[in-house]
């Protein structure tokens, strides 16, 4: 490999890195104003203008706390599970198209990390090794609400890993490819005569209401936070982790949270592709530009989705275990394999299949 195309990547993985960091650290600030604007109080605002300086101040809490570790805890797997949260969490947007290629002269930069043609099986073992974390931190920690903790999110990463991964499928049938490129170039059609419009949203909802009900579960938010309830585990799989060893499984959750709403916005809302764009092209607007502006957009519908994990999170109450349960088995599946179902049956009558 060429010199400079390890340099390219490197920036690359860097910025994105950098962005999902300071993404991550600002969505708790986000996340209490909005808690505090839906429960009618002020929220933090003594850090800076605005408080805009809390994420810091709480990043400084954190580091400076006393580290404690339980007498009777593994200490190294104490360790390693926090890490190993925090590890899968940033590997997870490495497939992730965050735009069109960038044209600098004779040479063409790739705003892709890694264009794999199985970026989605990528995506989804990422996503099971994610428990693994949680498992670990909970077992390790030698305490029978963090060991709770522990098997609830094992349990339910699983039960809602099924239900997405057939939800998925659908859309496999309809785009024929693994890589989320390919899937986010299949929807730059056009839809009622508007170009950038041919998101797959249109033509999977069903898929797309299944695989945003199990994105909730798997980044264990409300109303399915059951592995970290307080009101019935005190913390859950971190009730025993301190300092940096929680900062890590907190930076983990809202992580996954934009690495999750990125994904999303790939696979159902066209991902870099916006209304008009053909136009733009056709009207002698720079690729340049086109490709910024669609950036733009890709991070807008990543805004929408954090706003609505924040939304969901202070509206909707917590489902009981048994609940839990019974969605995800008893509808989410059947109703994802129906839609499997149904989709051949289309393809099927339409031509697409033979």
């Amino acid at each position: 490999m060429e010199l400079s195309i390890i340099i390219e990547k490197f920036l690359l993985i860097t910025v994105v890195l950098v962005v999902s960091l300071v993404v991550a650290m600002y969505m708790t600030l986000v996340e209490r104003r909005f808690a505090a604007f839906f429960q009618d109080r002020l929220g933090p605002n003594r850090a800076g203008p605005w408080g805009i300086l809390q994420p810091l101040a709480d990043g400084v809490k954190l580091f400076t706390k006393e580290e404690i570790l339980p007498a009777n805890a593994n200490k190294l797997l104490f360790i390693v599970g926090p890490s190993l949260a925090m590890f899968t969490a940033t590997i997870g947007s490495a497939v992730i198209p965050w735009g069109r290629d960038l044209v600098l002269g004779d040479r063409v930069i790739s705003l892709q990390v890694a264009d794999i043609n199985i970026g989605l099986l990528y995506i989804f073992g990422v996503v099971s090794l994610g428990v693994y974390g949680m498992m670990i931190g909970g077992w390790a920690s030698n305490n029978k609400y963090s060991l709770m903790g522990a098997i609830r999110a094992a349990s339910q990463s699983i039960s809602y890993e099924i239900a997405m991964g057939l939800a998925i499928i659908a859309i496999l049938m309809v785009t024929g490819t693994l890589s989320l490129r390919g899937i986010v170039e299949g929807q730059s059609s056009s839809l009622m005569g508007i170009s950038g419009l041919g998101w797959n949203v249109f033509y999977q909802p069903v898929a797309f209401l299944i695989y945003l009900i199990c994105m909730f579960a798997e980044c264990n938010r409300t109303p399915f936070d059951l592995p970290e309830c307080e009101s019935e585990l005190v913390a859950g799989y971190h009730t025993e982790h301190s300092s940096m060893k929680l900062g890590f499984y907190l930076f983990a959750e809202y992580i996954n949270m934009f690495v999750s709403s990125a994904v999303v916005s790939a696979l159902f809302f066209g991902g870099y592709n916006f209304p008009g764009q053909d136009a733009l092209a056709a009207s002698g607007v720079h690729a340049n530009i086109i490709t910024i502006i669609g950036l733009a957009a890709f991070f807008l519908k990543i805004a929408f989705f954090l706003f609505l994990f924040v939304w969901v999170r202070w509206t909707i109450p917590r489902f009981r275990y048994d609940q839990l349960m019974r969605l995800g088995w008893n509808m989410l599946v059947p109703l994802a394999i129906a839609n499997i179902g149904i989709t051949g049956v289309v393809m099927y009558l339409t031509g697409h299949i033979k």
